[in-house]
């Protein structure tokens, strides 16, 4: 049926994209406030990322009516599972772009996004303590149901007026990073190396503490503080490694996944320019154009690589070939 209809099987991590264009929409409507940059473009990314996620939610809903052993599979798959939880955090992204049009509207998407966000976090996360995995499948897209989730729902959730609800989400994104990111490291030093099919969801990788900074600055009123600054010098860590890793991460060429670094890349520029916002003057302050023009260059490049695998229409058909190879990778260990 699936065939006849030809429709596209979107995989969840799609969803990343709703959540690079996002991320950088919300760069340029700070970059508005502070540097006075034109408005309209921050606008329309929001407006270019709430479509996206739009037309992800529904062909997303459609495979599950059309192609339900499809679906079925993402789920099952060590993996790609993960990337499921994307769908609660790129619906609460579009609530808080939303939120200037429309307070209901963005409430009533946010709470939609963010209960489902918990209940997949809970299931995915009791899942893993079960163990019995294979350590080839310890990779970067294990933050993405909880501590990605909770750090967007504390972001969202303070934009919207709900602070000490967004002070216990960012507690649970902030430890669930810590303790993920052990177990993660630990792989990756011990366990063999990454299937280059899985090597650009170290992207992931930037996105905790810069995200994580952003939800700090969303839950606190204080001036900037030395945790804050700290997350962020750790995110800036984590893009050094990325640039050293690229050649290695990049060895099959580009596909949709690599939007796993656009997130953490416009998070990381983004909580300086939040900064600058609360009178930050220091070294955050210098970095903070740098780390702007470099979010728009990595989600630029990105976004433009991918309107061309879409005018080749390669868009999904590489998506599908990269979730078997990556299934023939970790099975093969």
């Amino acid at each position: 049926m699936a065939a006849s209809l030809k429709l596209p099987l979107v995989p969840a991590s799609f969803f990343g994209m709703v959540l690079g264009l996002s991320g950088l929409a919300n760069a340029w409507r700070v970059g508005a406030r502070i540097w006075h940059l034109p408005a309209l473009v921050g606008e329309v990314l929001t407006f270019i990322a709430l479509a996206v996620w739009l037309v992800l939610i529904v062909l997303y809903a459609l495979k599950w009516m059309v192609a339900r052993e499809e679906a079925f599979r993402e789920v099952a798959h060590p993996v790609q599972c993960c990337f499921i939880g994307l769908i609660g955090v790129a619906t609460m992204l579009a609530a808080g772009g939303l939120l200037p049009y429309s307070r209901i509207g963005a409430e009533t998407i946010f709470l939609i996004g963010a209960a489902y966000t918990l209940a997949f976090s809970v299931w995915r996360t009791g899942g893993l303590w079960q163990g019995e995995r294979d350590i080839a499948t310890t990779t970067a897209v294990l933050y993405l149901p909880s501590v990605a989730g909770s750090f967007v729902t504390a972001i969202v959730g303070a934009a919207l007026g709900f602070p000490q609800w967004a002070q216990l989400f960012f507690g649970a994104g902030f430890f669930a990073w810590l303790a993920i990111e052990s177990a993660l490291l630990h792989r990756l030093l011990t366990g063999p190396a990454l299937a280059a099919p899985l090597r650009p969801t170290l992207g992931i990788q930037l996105a905790p503490p810069a995200v994580g900074a952003l939800a700090y600055i969303s839950v606190t009123q204080s001036p900037p503080d030395m945790l804050v600054h700290a997350m962020i010098g750790y995110g800036l860590l984590q893009a050094l490694i990325m640039l050293r890793l690229l050649l290695w991460i990049m060895k099959e060429g580009f596909s949709p996944a690599y939007w796993a670094f656009t997130f953490g890349a416009t998070a990381l520029a983004t909580a300086p320019m939040r900064l600058v916002e609360r009178g930050d003057v220091g070294p955050v302050a210098q970095l903070a154009p740098i780390l702007f023009v470099a979010a728009n260059v990595v989600v630029g490049l990105i976004a433009l690589a991918t309107i061309r695998l879409i005018a080749n229409r390669k868009l999904v058909i590489g998506w599908a070939e990269l979730a078997d190879r990556d299934a023939g990778a970790v099975g093969q260990r």
